[in-house]
């Protein structure tokens, strides 16, 4: 009879980690739709354009609480803009962001929302000084990254 109820325990156990795992699995795709969209939609042309000859590397942002990957190709196009949510295969910038799950969309919100100027960037040392991103590589891959997902220019910001 206790083996019975062992068993039963783990299955229970077992069926509760594989659901905390796909609804893991589900933010991080939503997240990554939502950087696609975004970009799509309200990208602004100029900071692709200066990719230069970064073009083709991989940026990953790791998302702690959720212990999730999503890698972002860097391209010189805004049109062939791509991310997936998987594990970079050779990322020339790791971007950690280590913040409570509740908060995970407010900071990615408030990064996208700045302008991609010094004063948009300037405002990423609030997030990076505090060790709430943690950036590992690539400095410069990481900030051009960063500005090509700042949409704070676009007409709609102005209304």
């Amino acid at each position: 009879m206790v083996a019975i109820n062992q068993i039963k325990s783990f299955e229970i156990t077992n069926i509760n980690t594989r659901a905390e795992n796909l609804i893991r699995d589900t933010k991080i795709l939503n997240i990554t739709r939502l950087a696609k969209m975004l970009i799509d939609l309200y990208g602004q042309e100029e900071p692709f354009k200066k990719i230069g000859n970064l073009e083709g590397k991989e940026v990953e942002l790791y998302i702690k609480q959720l212990e999730g990957y999503i890698t972002f190709i860097l391209t010189s196009d805004k049109n062939n803009f791509t991310c997936h949510a998987e594990r970079a295969n050779d990322p020339i910038a790791k971007i950690i962001l280590n913040v409570k799950e509740e908060k995970i969309l407010t900071v990615i919100s408030n990064i996208i929302r700045s302008k991609h100027n010094f004063f948009g960037l300037a405002k990423l040392l609030k997030y990076v000084i505090p060790g709430t991103l943690k950036i590992k590589g690539s400095y410069i891959a990481a900030l051009k990254f960063a500005r090509c997902l700042m949409i704070g220019k676009h007409n709609m910001y102005k209304e």
